[in-house]
């Protein structure tokens, strides 16, 4: 197990390093970010620490060899590494998150808006897809590309596109994905859309979905 981690943490990383960052290219050899809480102004992304005030620990997170607790609904969880764990990811494009699976657990649909994501399955098997953006054609649909990855295996969700993961197996999986920004961002399609707060007006739900409002409540509750 622990030789599968380290080859799955080498090849991800290997990938990161070479991939083109989507994030703006750094000008400067560092910019370690600093708290949110301690910041005075607002940029898009974060400001940077002082550098003489940098050390070794800007640039280090411990833990990603610690299984993820996925005793929850989806049966999945999500260990990030992005900016907020090592600020020192500030300006250069790239981010780590390690996902683990219960046996049929699921990473539900959801899209990153600001990253490619490139994921290399470690243990168990994973059913992995995604789906294409709306097509200028109206009377084509959305298409679904979806594959079934072994250990060793590597699948890539472009930027933006909804995409899942599910693990078809009776054992566990854990998979490692590399992503082309310091902070990718994440939206949860089923929570975004039927949990938001203030919630989507029945009536607009209720017509996007061509479903009854009760349909609609009970998704919403």
């Amino acid at each position: 197990m622990a030789i599968r981690f380290f080859q799955g943490f080498l090849l991800v990383t290997l990938i990161c390093s070479l991939a083109y960052a989507s994030d703006p290219s750094p000008l400067q050899d560092f910019c370690v970010a600093v708290d949110d809480a301690k910041a005075s102004v607002f940029v898009n992304g974060k400001i940077c620490k002082n550098p003489n005030k940098v050390s070794a620990d800007d640039f280090y997170f411990s833990g990603l060899n610690k299984p993820g607790d996925t005793s929850n609904r989806v049966g999945s969880s999500v260990t990030p590494v992005n900016v907020n764990q090592i600020p020192g990811l500030n300006t250069l494009g790239i981010s780590l998150v390690r996902v683990d699976y219960a046996p049929y657990g699921l990473n539900p649909p959801h899209t990153h808006p600001r990253a490619t994501e490139i994921l290399v399955v470690t243990e168990g098997s994973l059913f992995v897809g995604f789906v294409t953006s709306n097509p200028a054609n109206p009377d084509q649909k959305n298409k679904r590309f979806t594959k079934t990855l072994h250990p060793g295996d590597v699948f890539v969700f472009p930027e933006g596109l909804i995409h899942f993961q599910f693990n078809t197996g009776k054992t566990k999986a854990v998979a490692f994905a590399g992503l082309s920004s310091q902070n990718p961002g994440v939206i949860t399609i089923a929570n975004a859309v039927f949990g938001s707060e203030p919630p989507i007006s029945i009536d607009v739900l209720t017509k996007a979905f061509q479903v009854d409002k009760n349909v609609i409540k009970n998704l919403q509750g």
